[in-house]
């Protein structure tokens, strides 16, 4: 039987936390520890975003050549979207987040408090120390905000959680073609985990890894790589053409499935975690560790091609993509590139041609 997924808003779900005495952090893209804010009872919610919003307010603040992440995020802040939060965590993911933090920090200056977080761009044993003392840092000024100073133990035992939940994310990923989910239902399952208390995410995800079939082998497997799937329609236009997403490359998604940590140090740990992700473009990672790991997905799940769905001005997945669409078809892999601003709405230019491609590769 289908299982019902039942996902809650995230309204609904910011409400519930507040009214049992949590706080709430809005966090950009992309990395950051979802642990370390737990500890405090912080409950990360992330802001991909979000679309449908009047970029006009951000627009005074930014670049027209800005990508429109940036700009909804900063115009949803300034029309009253983050009211309800406490802190805004903006990590150093790229130039456009970078300076979106120093406006928040030197210019609109929101009644929350603002933290950017600095990610390294290597995986050396050099980056994690770096990034653990970023996240040491963060856990000292949530400390002399909150009052709360929580203990290594309690540090380890949030990131633990965290792992737990992330687990079952990559069984999601794992399970992909014998989940009876749509492209949508799947989607909207995996995006939860931007929201959702860890628990509560456990339990979602169980339950839907109790019901598997065999899917219909007319289905075109692809695999999607970018940012975020947004509008996110083009899931729903993508299934009614025959295709199916079994393979996953997002900023959002896939690129965040971190594994365990080895480290007994808390902050060591969840840095581990993120340093050793799968390669994102947006931590420094190789062309060529890129391009493996894109053929190793397809490879492992029969995807028949590549869309490579990215945000308009989104330069680092602009400077790989010649490269890395190059590689692929050296591996007999066709790939085709959309760009899309998460604002509007998606073009029927850009449905022809998921649709011509789906023919190629069928």
């Amino acid at each position: 039987m289908k299982p019902t997924l039942g996902i809650p808003r995230r309204t609904e779900v910011i409400e519930k936390f507040k009214s049992e005495g949590g706080m709430i952090a809005a966090v950009l893209p992309i990395h950051y520890s979802r642990g370390l804010l737990r500890a405090f009872d912080i409950l990360p919610v992330e802001v991909w975003g979000p679309p449908r919003v009047d970029v006009s307010y951000g627009g005074a603040h930014l670049q027209p050549y800005v990508c429109s992440i940036v700009h909804n995020a900063l115009s949803f802040l300034k029309t009253g979207g983050l009211d309800v939060v406490d802190f805004i965590i903006v990590p150093h993911a790229c130039d456009s987040l970078q300076g979106l933090g120093s406006i928040l920090l030197d210019f609109v200056k929101p009644k929350q408090h603002v933290f950017p977080l600095y990610l390294p761009r290597g995986r050396r044993k050099e980056d994690v120390d770096f990034l653990a003392n970023e996240l040491r840092s963060l856990y000292d000024s949530l400390a002399k905000i909150t009052g709360k100073r929580p203990s290594n133990e309690d540090v380890l035992a949030s990131i633990q959680r965290e792992e737990e939940a992330d687990s079952l994310l990559a069984k999601l990923h794992e399970n992909r073609r014998h989940l009876e989910l749509s492209n949508l239902e799947f989607y909207r399952l995996i995006r939860s985990r931007e929201f959702l208390p860890a628990e509560d995410f456990v339990e979602l995800a169980s339950r839907a890894l109790e019901s598997t079939f065999e899917r219909e082998a007319n289905s075109i497997p692809v695999l999607m790589s970018g940012i975020v799937p947004e509008p996110m329609n083009v899931l729903e236009i993508l299934e009614e053409m025959g295709g199916i997403v079994v393979a996953d490359d997002m900023a959002c998604c896939g690129r965040r499935l971190y594994g365990v940590g080895k480290s007994d140090d808390p902050f060591v740990r969840a840095a581990e975690r993120i340093v050793f992700a799968p390669p994102d473009p947006t931590r420094g990672s190789p062309i060529e560790e890129r391009l493996k790991h894109l053929v190793s997905k397809a490879r492992n799940t029969g995807a028949r091609g590549v869309i490579f769905y990215h945000v308009k001005f989104c330069e680092p997945e602009l400077f790989d993509l010649p490269d890395l669409r190059k590689g692929l078809k050296e591996e007999g892999l066709p790939s085709v590139a959309i760009e899309v601003d998460i604002n509007d709405e998606l073009p029927h230019q850009t449905i022809t041609r998921i649709g011509a491609f789906l023919e190629v590769i069928e």
